[in-house]
């Protein structure tokens, strides 16, 4: 087993620890499982069809998360980091999204984690390298078009991180969260496909990026591993940007 903290360990090395990625089978939950699991990991995801490294579970049900939770300990013996990677997109106008289809997206990206969270907090508890990380945007810091609600729950997941950091660092928990810009996922490249004029959608999406390409799933898994590792011991309440420069850039 690794060490608690160990500070001389390579940072790519996560041998015995144990992760749960909610979210974790498709898109970028599933480049995070794959790239731990690359680095040494015990990692189970968490989605809604079983498999070898897959427990079913619903954020948007107690019971489901509890009995997913209850299933990783059995299976993994316990649980040292938790990654948010669940939630619902939105490409809708803000006058166009109904209440219903606000509360359904708040439901899954925001309450789902808390739901999450909450409920994994005693088992990371009994961990020696607790750590959470979540997915958040870049969205929660910039405004796009066409994205209110989706924008309003990623800002709610970056503020939910720092005070879930803040609150929960004198049980030596750090808290983190990534703010990818668009990334190329299966969401992505059906919304694109669905556009009266893909080609014209994606190379907007593309414009939209100083980086002249839209991020992948595994650079925002790399970031995502070097929060969750256990040599990153002072890293807590950290947003940090996956975004090609968008936030931070002009060219």
């Amino acid at each position: 087993m690794r060490p608690a903290w160990n500070l001389g360990a390579d940072i790519n090395d996560f041998t015995g620890v144990r992760v749960a990625v909610f979210g974790g089978t498709g898109g970028i939950g599933a480049a995070t499982v794959t790239t731990l699991l690359e680095r040494g990991a015990s990692v189970l995801s968490v989605g809604r069809s079983p498999g070898d490294t897959t427990v079913v579970g619903d954020v948007a049900d107690d019971q489901s998360i509890a009995h997913a939770l209850n299933e990783i300990e059995r299976r993994l013996g316990g649980l040292d980091v938790l990654i948010n990677a669940a939630g619902r997109g939105s490409s809708a106008s803000f006058v166009d999204m109904s209440r219903s289809e606000w509360a359904e997206l708040l439901d899954v990206n925001v309450i789902g984690m808390a739901r999450t969270t909450a409920l994994a907090l005693p088992f990371l508890r009994r961990s020696e390298c607790p750590s959470i990380v979540n997915v958040s945007s870049i969205l929660a810091a910039v405004g796009v078009a066409d994205r209110a609600a989706y924008s309003a729950s990623k800002a709610a997941v970056a503020s939910l991180t720092r005070s879930l950091a803040a609150e929960l660092v004198p049980d030596g928990i750090r808290v983190n969260a990534v703010l990818p810009s668009t990334t190329e996922t299966a969401w992505v490249q059906r919304l694109v496909s669905s556009a009266p004029e893909p080609e014209d959608a994606w190379n907007a999406l593309v414009a939209r990026q100083p980086s002249g390409k839209l991020v992948q799933p595994a650079e925002v898994a790399e970031a995502i591993a070097y929060l969750a590792n256990p040599g990153a011991v002072s890293t807590t309440g950290v947003l940090l940007p996956v975004d090609g420069g968008v936030a931070s850039i002009r060219r």
